[in-house]
Parts: C-alpha cells; structure tokens; sequence
C-alpha cells in the first residue's frame, strides 16, 4: 500500500456517508474556496467536489506536498505525471483517476477517488460526489481507468528545523545580557558558563577588559622603573664599543672540517645565545643613551679611569704578572 495514500484513507473513511446540500454546497468546496483559490470564487462552495475532497484530506492528513490540491481532474493528473509519480497499475492508497468513456487519454477524465483494495482487475475505492452527490465506498473495473497517481512517489525535499532552534536576535538585543535558557532537562547552568564551550558575551568581555588593564598597569610599572634607573651605573661603566671584538676567521684543528661544524650546528639550538647577544646590546644601547650627555662629565672620567685600571689589574693578576 501506498504509505501516503494510506493517510488519506484514515481520514477519507471517517468522512463516509457525507452528502451535499440541495444546492450543491459542500463543506470541502467551501474550504477550498477559502484557503486554495487566490480569488476566493463562490463558485467552488457548489462545484463538483470529488478532487476538493481529496485536496481538503491531504491538508488533514499533512501531504499535501506529495498528493496535491486540485479541484480540476485534469490538471491533478498531469501534476503526478509531472512529478513522475505516475503510471497503469492499481494498488492500495494510488489515487485513481477515470474517463467514463473508456479512453486512455489523461485530457479526457471525469472522476477521481482513491483506492482502498485491489481485488483482480476489480477496484475498491472511496471517492467523493460519487453518484453526483455523496461520499461513499465504490467497485469499480479497470475499463473505465486512465491511470493512477502514487503520492508516495513524488519526490519532497528534505526539510529540517532544529528542535531548539532560536529566532534571530532583534537590534535591541544585540549587546544585551544574555537571557537564561532552560535545557531540556530543566537544569541551570553557572554563570558565565555557556552552552557547549563556547564563551558568553560577559567572559569575552571581561577577558578583553582584564588583558587591556593588565597591559596598562605593566606599561606603567615599566615607565615607573625607568624613570627610577640611576643615570650612571656604578658597577658597568665603559665607553661604548670597548666590550666588542671584530670577527676574525678562525683555523680550524686539523681533524675538525667545516662539515662536522654544520653537523653539530644542526643539532644545536642557537637561539639562547643569539637571545643574549641581543640583550645585551640592547642593554648597552640603553645605558648609553642615557649617559651620552655626561660624555664630557669629569665624573666620567673619573670613572673610566677607574674601570680601566681594574681592568688591567685583573688581566695581570690572571695571567701571573705583577
């Protein structure tokens, strides 16, 4: 049996034995008119309803996506070839459409119902204004059949809703405290702890705050520190350029190549030294700066005299001179 065709059998039999007024007046033809046609034309209140009853069960049953809503026999026909849902074989739940002139020409139907059973080449069907005026169980042969439509077949696309899935946030909100939301199982949550790991508004702002206030404290603390920095120091005092020695090349021993110097290089890590070096010219750079103006200061060369003859003090002490 068709499943979709089985729906609108569960609604259709509930519907048995209903019969239009004296003037024609249904109360399909009536829904129709007021929730299918755009015009809303009276005429569909009093017109032959077999296919309005069909249109008003697949919106009971919800597929009207795959049966279709049509109060024209012919056009409903054409829909399901169109969808390529259509075809010559009787089953349970098919739509049935008939030319009661016995033609196989889909131009040419009349009548339209749906088949409850299949007995042989003999139909069992439900089909409304059936007689001319009533909704009623009908037997019928194949002779007078043009084809069936399978609303089973006709291809929906796939349609998906999030189960929580939330409206998009107004202008208004945007930049307001998040609201709780209730889980599904009614437990709250911490705050400033969102949902699934991701950070509220609140901690991405209060990170960004506390990283900017940390930055501005540090900043100021080192301003404080080197405003505090003697001008001249007491312990490293030598004019610049003294400490530097130029690069001269250098023999190598005889049983040492510049391979095994590449070797080892490429297993050592380079970088602490080359990170010392670097501060220390920084340092110096720094120091420097500050004293340039005390170039000429005879506290200077005080100084520098000092460091000089400790210098060479040390130098003769280490290599046995006196």
């Amino acid at each position: 049996m068709d499943p979709i065709g089985k729906k609108l059998l569960d609604i259709a039999k509930k519907e048995l034995g209903y019969t239009e007024k004296s003037d024609g007046y249904t109360k399909f033809g009536e829904w129709y008119r007021k929730n299918i046609d755009g015009d809303h034309d009276e005429y569909f209140s009093t017109a032959p309803w077999c296919d309005m009853f069909l249109a008003w069960a697949a919106d009971k049953a919800d597929v009207t996506e795959q049966t279709g809503q049509f109060a024209a026999t012919v056009d409903h026909a054409k829909w399901f070839k169109k969808n390529d849902a259509w075809g010559t074989k009787p089953e349970p739940g098919a739509i049935v459409f008939y030319d009661w002139n016995g033609s196989d020409d889909i131009d040419q139907i009349d009548h339209v119902g749906i088949v409850e059973k299949v007995d042989g080449k003999t139909l069992h069907t439900i089909e409304g204004n059936a007689d001319g005026y009533k909704l009623m169980r009908k037997t019928r042969d194949m002779d007078s059949v043009v084809g069936f439509g399978y609303p089973a077949k006709v291809k929906v696309a796939a349609k998906y809703t999030p189960k929580h899935a939330a409206p998009a946030p107004t202008v208004d909100q945007v930049g307001a405290p998040a609201a709780a939301t209730p889980t599904t199982t009614h437990e709250q949550q911490p705050p400033d702890v969102a949902p699934e790991g991701l950070p509220t508004q609140e901690v991405v702002l209060g990170g960004i705050l506390a990283f900017v206030l940390c930055g501005t404290v540090a900043l100021a603390a080192g301003r404080v520190a080197a405003a505090k920095a003697p001008a001249a120091s007491p312990i490293r005092v030598r004019k610049r350029g003294k400490h530097h020695r130029p690069a001269v090349p250098v023999t190598l021993p005889a049983d040492l190549t510049p391979a095994d110097l590449d070797s080892a290089d490429a297993g050592t890590t380079v970088m602490p030294a080359l990170s010392l070096a670097a501060a220390h010219e920084a340092e110096d750079r720094e120091f420097w700066g500050r004293i340039a103006h005390l170039e000429e200061d005879s506290e200077l060369t005080f100084w520098n005299s000092l460091h000089a003859e400790l210098s060479e003090s040390q130098y003769a002490s280490t290599h046995g001179f006196r």
